[in-house]
């Protein structure tokens, strides 16, 4: 007789590989799947799932989720696990919460104040190892795997100076990377609009990155322009594969601004052209038509140097603020954040703690509240907030992101930025798996529901080198999703960013449902993977 902890019975199993749906039942023991096929015969199970004909599918894999710090407050984060989401994979966009040496704590705290979610952390960790024995002692709902962030590393060793690195440093930042790769990093990520990201000239990001080339590491790139010059920050990141002699990936791919739609066909062909000789490069992507980030987002890129509190300073100049408002209505030498999204009605303000009554409204609302210019009102908030600051930004085409989806090169990620507790968020950090399967799969048909579970799936596990995970298949981590694909849609929207999910029934995790027929069950199976 056959015996299972768990059987999910009656489903449409789409095995993340791309290969068609076939009828079958899956066997769990141990936390491992232990059978895949159509049961016959005696077996007994502790408890049994009837999928009564929907789909089971590996449990889907956010590659780009800037979930560091908010593990620290909610580790089950049962807002992923209502997606189908099984693993997140923390610290891309150059934001590592590690390593951090003690001298640096509080750079590192306003760097990364717009993605902490409200949390305070102790900072009882210096290196990647340690944080992750931190994270790994928590009630995890999913697993988690960590990059690490090369802003983090380059606070370390520079602070937020604006010049090249001398030899010293250079040496020293990819030792860092080095040393966060023993520790368990699957990748080396940068924030290339970011200080002190932005300061960085594509020979020093080369020479870090080589570090990842003994360790089969990837390096993830928020490039430093995604709009009228997106092709050469493309084909900067295809030089660092290139160059390095290594795996290389295109952070949340898209063209900003209206101006720019449809450079994405150009870029994308950019990137079937380097495949083609030999580079190994692919590209991650969220399936909605605005971005989220910092506010700061919009500032000239001169204003950022020194930091956050030398920002302030210079918003608080009128002089320099007079320039500043002049450089934002004017220039284009820069990813200008507000005339992307075609001014103040394109900026959506999620995140703003010292003026919460600004959240979920536009900067045009905001400035007629306000009876002030639309740039001065964000200089004003900016100072306030201090560095903690997040806004949605109304500038991306659907066609685009249709053209992006279809590449074999794309899988499906979400880039989401947890909410502070009573602040909003992007809908995409509660809605972009279900999304991409109620909307992109059945609605509009941009893919197949095969290749869809695949970009989520088996692709990612495969790009990361986590070797038991992300496929169907005897021997492999039970971390599996059963959803109706009649039903499945995001319920999460702009105005209210934290609705459910419908059609994501059952989730389950290291062999746990986490869960219930739509409901969290209280489950916490996840654990942190390390790169092995």
């Amino acid at each position: 007789m056959l015996y299972f902890d768990l059987l999910v019975m009656n489903g449409k199993i789409v095995d993340g590989t791309g290969n068609p749906w076939f009828r079958g039942d899956i066997g769990i023991k141990d936390g491992k799947i232990s059978f895949v096929g159509k049961l016959s015969g005696e077996y007994s199970a502790d408890d049994i799932i009837d999928a009564k004909g929907q789909v089971i599918s590996p449990g889907f894999i956010d590659c780009h989720a800037h979930s560091d710090f908010v593990l620290l407050r909610d580790p089950e984060m049962s807002t992923k696990l209502k997606q189908g989401v099984t693993t997140q994979m923390i610290g891309p966009c150059g934001i590592s919460a590690a390593p951090i040496s003690s001298d640096k704590v509080a750079l590192l705290d306003k760097y990364a104040g717009f993605a902490k979610a409200g949390v305070e952390p102790e900072y009882n960790w210096e290196s990647l190892g340690e944080f992750l024995d931190v994270i790994d002692k928590l009630p995890l709902g999913t697993n988690i795997g960590a990059y690490v962030g090369h802003g983090t590393v380059k606070i370390n060793v520079m602070g937020f100076d604006s010049r090249k690195p001398t030899e010293a440093e250079l040496r020293e930042m990819r030792n860092q990377v080095k040393q966060a790769m023993i520790d368990g990093a699957f990748g080396l990520t940068t924030g290339l609009i970011y200080p002190p990201g932005l300061y960085s000239e594509p020979e020093e990001i080369e020479e870090i990155a080589k570090a990842l080339k003994e360790f089969n590491g990837v390096y993830l790139s928020h490039m430093r322009n995604e709009s009228k010059n997106l092709l050469k920050s493309v084909q900067e990141t295809i030089n660092v594969g290139e160059n390095a002699g290594i795996a290389v990936q295109v952070h949340h791919h898209k063209a900003m601004g209206i101006k720019n739609w449809g450079i994405v066909k150009d870029s994308v062909k950019l990137i079937e052209e380097a495949r083609q000789r030999g580079v190994d490069v692919t590209i991650d992507q969220y399936p909605y038509t605005a971005s989220s980030t910092t506010l700061r987002a919009c500032l000239p890129i001169w204003v950022h140097e020194g930091g956050i509190e030398k920002i302030i300073e210079r918003l608080q100049e009128p002089s320099i603020r007079t320039r500043i408002i002049e450089e934002i209505n004017t220039g284009d030498d820069w990813e200008n954040f507000y005339q992307h999204s075609n001014g103040a009605g394109g900026v959506l303000i999620s995140y703003t703690p010292e003026t919460p009554e600004y959240e979920g409204k536009t900067l045009l609302e905001v400035s007629r509240m306000m009876h002030k210019e639309p740039l001065d009102v964000l200089c004003d908030i900016i100072v306030a907030n201090k560095g903690s600051d997040t806004a949605c930004y109304y500038m991306i085409c659907e066609d685009d992101i249709k053209h992006i989806m279809k590449s074999p090169f794309t899988m499906i990620a979400s880039d989401s930025i947890p909410a502070a507790p009573g602040a909003k968020c992007h809908p995409r950090t509660n809605g972009t798996f279900p999304r991409v399967l109620g909307k992109y799969v059945r609605e509009e048909k941009t893919l197949s529901l095969e290749e869809a579970v695949n970009k989520m799936t088996c692709f990612p596990a495969a790009r990361f080198n986590i070797y038991n995970k992300g496929i169907i298949k005897v021997g492999m981590d039970a971390d599996i999703v059963v959803f109706d694909p009649d039903t499945v849609i995001d319920g999460a929207h702009y105005e209210d960013p934290f609705k459910d999910p419908v059609g994501i029934n059952y989730v389950i995790v290291n062999g746990k449902i986490a869960i219930n027929d739509g409901v969290y069950s209280g489950n916490a199976a996840g654990r942190v993977i390390r790169r092995v």
